[in-house]
């Protein structure tokens, strides 16, 4: 599809993969923001694909953003002397996340090595995590003297915990696997040559799942920034459209004829 970003088979029907491949350490700029969010645009349009993993290799998930990419000179100047800006980066790598985050699919990020900063963030769209032993998260762009951009100090709070989330982005530190996953930002952690099935296993039984999944989706996520009594309305909605597809009826039939648990759903 692009340079840096692809869609491939996963090996597994109704799950689809994600590729970022940018050598050396899949450092995030505007073209790969731009071609992840053009990826996860076509998959939306994929009525065939119930799940996605995105993957970043064995060895790597993404380092973070390309620092050279900024455009920041030695003063903070960018060109002719003007104030550096790097908004048009920062602006397509925060679409790309919302593509990611707004998809229809259930989404599961495998994660080998490092995701740290844009990578982390980059992580952090997707429903799940699944990673490796050897895995390393973190927000260090207070090294740098600078802040997250690509809604770290937003998702993290979401995921860990408003405290844990400021001792992370304050600190700069890494998180390494195991403490991710006694935190809640990752969902499993395994040997790290398993990530990618891991991963596509943990998809693939969202796959067969009834389309009211995309439902419940779209209500936890439209809910998150309202009110609760807007929220109840936004459950409502999604809850009326669940119950007005063919899975609705297939499932309480099933329910009704043999218990629960044993409906087959054809996703419609």
């Amino acid at each position: 599809m692009g340079e840096f970003v692809s869609i491939e088979d996963s090996g597994t029907d109704k799950v689809a993969v994600i590729r970022l491949n940018r050598p050396k350490v899949n450092a995030l700029n505007a073209q790969v923001g731009a071609e992840l969010k053009e990826a996860a645009d076509a998959l939306a349009q994929r009525a065939d694909i119930r799940g996605v993993v995105l993957w970043g290799g064995e060895r790597i998930f993404a380092a973070g953003a390309d620092i050279g990419a900024f455009g920041i000179g030695a003063d903070h100047s960018g060109p002719d002397d003007q104030q550096a800006d790097p908004s048009p980066m920062v602006d397509i790598l925060n679409e790309a996340n919302f593509a990611l985050e707004n998809l229809p699919q259930i989404t599961v990020a495998a994660v080998n090595g490092f995701a740290l900063g844009g990578g982390c963030e980059l992580s952090m769209a997707t429903d799940f995590r699944v990673c490796g032993e050897g895995a390393r998260f973190g927000q260090p762009e207070i090294l740098l003297g600078i802040i997250p951009g690509a809604g770290g100090t937003q998702r993290l709070p979401r995921l860990v915990g408003v405290t844990k989330a400021k001792e992370i982005c304050y600190s700069g530190r890494q998180v390494k696997a195991q403490e991710a996953l006694d935190i809640g930002l990752v969902s499993a952690v395994c040997p790290d040559e398993d990530v990618l099935a891991k991963a596509v296993e943990m998809v693939a039984k969202y796959a067969d799942g009834p389309v009211a999944i995309a439902n419940a989706k779209r209500a936890i996520m439209d809910g998150l920034h309202v009110s609760l009594e807007e929220a109840i309305a936004i459950e409502k909605r999604e809850f009326l459209a669940a119950f007005n597809t063919e899975d609705a009826v297939v499932g309480i039939n099933s329910f009704l004829e043999h218990g629960p648990g044993k409906a087959e759903f054809s996703g419609k």
